[in-house]
């Protein structure tokens, strides 16, 4: 981890570039394989920013290749949703999209080599069986009964499997490796699987799909991929991958380097867990903000630019470096929309003020700056009237000496506008604080008051020009820094309560021409992105982004 002014890490980068200065490497040529049965997260983006990444920083090129082996959990939706999410990057792809399944006959012909060349065998063990002949950690595997069937044998079986004439399950076609080896890997591992599936590219074509191990490297080759990056866990496969590529007739031989993955805290990145979450409801789907899907991110208002600054954050390393800190993702969105969100108010949790020395026509327009320090950004227009709305954390009846707020006999400057003293406060019947009616000091505005210090500003809307919106306020959707640390425990169990807030909202009326995807800074509250799929044709709905106060700027300057 690093801060902005210290280049983060990147072992594979300063690899790559010294490869390509000593000659041994002409052009990068790296590949992006997501598998098409889930919607991307935010670990996916850090490998898409290091593939992506290499290729634009070093000269070359990147492929998006879908690995698409397994069809009967894939979909065409992820298919789009995951070309989508690597454009909203920023990033593009050499070439046309890619498939696995692109390679589906040329793959079948290497296994047939394989076999020619008696380097692979079709097995009749169940899975169970082969489970229990390929062995342990610490005790070797044993043959299996139909290791020896000859060439002639093995050619037929697995074309009568690619033809369906077998159920699912009944053979595999395994490669003849070494059943001893201290590489669990290459214990004859599993090439070919019966699946009566239809899939999304191919249709009825196929009946045997190839496994991951079988298809990663030799698509790398396919295509002149000259360096295969991968998470660590794909490390003890490596030899695998090497075996493959140095018994075929391969048109190239990558090289599969590996990194630490991604591991965030309070955060789940297991597909299997996220689609649990949208299947049993428990979010409101793939992107909701608070999952940690890059559509989920993008919804809640995280820009491409936060991200790729946060993938760079983090570095390139192969060492496992632990949790990453939540507070360095929020630290990339809030610096940059600091930057660039235009600025607006809105109040929350609305309480009404009277100023009861206005008069009920009158209306001032002030101009305000759409940020403080954006000359480019348009002009705001914010109305005064004599009926506002501030926010009811802004005024409290019992207020303690350090409340700079509003209080009854207490003043306070309203944003941009005059400073104003709480002389009544209305209450219903129930006792609860309803309506203030205020004075204005009209010899304030653009100045201070004369013999009196007033340290409080507080935000405001006209209620006669306000704009009704839903504002939803996200946090962590977990409690504890691992949810799935503790295997005895249901990560559910861990789901925070209280991960979303809803308020019924006031704007200022510029608010009201906000597009999906529009970001604001709410002054004095946080950061707030326009929704992309609000409930009603016409209706204002924002996600909170991120709060004002970073954490992780005071962390780095404690470091």
């Amino acid at each position: 981890m690093t801060n902005e002014t210290t280049p983060a890490p990147n072992f594979i980068r300063n690899q790559v570039r010294d490869e390509i200065e000593g000659g041994q490497v002409t052009k990068i040529v790296t590949r992006f394989p997501p598998e098409p049965n889930g919607f991307l997260h935010i670990g996916h983006a850090k490998s898409i920013c290091l593939n992506f990444g290499l290729a634009e920083q070093l000269g070359g090129e990147c492929h998006l290749r879908f690995d698409d082996t397994n069809p009967a959990k894939e979909e065409q939706a992820y298919i789009d949703a995951i070309k989508e999410d690597v454009s909203w990057l920023g990033f593009n792809w050499a070439g046309p999209v890619r498939f696995a399944s692109d390679y589906f006959d040329q793959l079948y012909a290497w296994a047939q080599h394989l076999i020619r060349e008696d380097k692979a065998y079709v097995d009749d063990l169940s899975p169970d069986e082969i489970r229990e002949y390929r062995g342990t950690l610490t005790a070797p595997g044993k043959p299996s009964p139909y290791r020896q069937r000859s060439v002639d044998e093995n050619l037929d079986l697995l074309e009568r499997m690619r033809n369906g004439e077998f159920g699912e399950g009944e053979k595999v076609l395994r490669a003849k490796i070494d059943m001893a080896s201290p590489n669990i890997n290459l214990r004859d591992p599993i090439l070919y699987r019966i699946r009566h599936a239809s899939h999304h590219q191919t249709g009825d074509k196929w009946k045997i799909y190839p496994s991951y191990d079988f298809t990663h490297g030799q698509s790398d080759a396919i295509e002149g991929i000259t360096h295969s990056i991968c998470t660590l866990e794909f490390e003890d496969h490596r030899p695998l991958y090497e075996w493959f590529l140095n018994n075929l007739p391969v048109p190239a031989k990558p090289r599969q380097i590996e990194f630490a993955r991604l591991n965030l805290d309070y955060t789940l990145t297991s597909k299997r867990k996220l689609k649990l979450l949208v299947d049993e409801q428990i979010v409101d789907g793939w992107d909701d903000p608070r999952m940690p899907t890059i559509s989920g991110m993008r919804r809640r208002g995280y820009t491409p630019a936060s991200i790729r600054k946060f993938c760079e954050m983090i570095g390139v390393t192969r060492a496992d470096g632990g949790l990453v800190d939540i507070a360095m993702l929020t630290h990339a969105i809030r610096s940059d929309l600091e930057d660039n969100a235009p600025r607006a108010m809105c109040v929350l949790k609305p309480l009404k003020v009277v100023l009861t020395n206005v008069a009920e026509d009158h209306e001032e327009v002030y101009d305000v700056p759409g940020h403080p320090a954006r000359d480019d950004m348009a002009v705001r227009k914010v109305p005064f009237s004599r009926e506002l709305y501030i926010d009811q954390d802004d005024f409290m009846e019992d207020a303690p000496k350090k409340f700079f707020r509003l209080a009854p006999g207490k003043e306070v400057r309203l944003r941009n506008s005059y400073v104003i003293r709480c002389d009544d406060v209305i209450k219903n019947d129930a006792g609860d604080v309803v309506e203030l009616h205020c004075s204005v000091d009209f010899d304030t505005l653009g100045k201070n008051p004369e013999g009196r210090k007033v340290k409080g500003v507080i935000h405001w809307v006209s209620a006669a020009h306000g704009v009704p919106m839903e504002v939803r306020l996200y946090d962590n959707l977990f409690t504890v820094e691992q949810p799935d640390r503790d295997k005895d425990v249901d990560f559910l169990e861990h789901l925070n309560p209280d991960s979303l807030a809803v308020c019924h909202a006031i704007g200022e009326p510029s608010l009201a021409d906000a597009v999906p995807e529009d970001r604001f800074q709410f002054e004095r509250v946080g950061y707030f992105c326009a929704d992309r799929h609000a409930s009603k044709p016409g209706q204002l709905v924002f996600n909170r982004t991120v709060g004002l106060k970073d954490s992780w700027a005071k962390i780095k300057q404690k470091g």
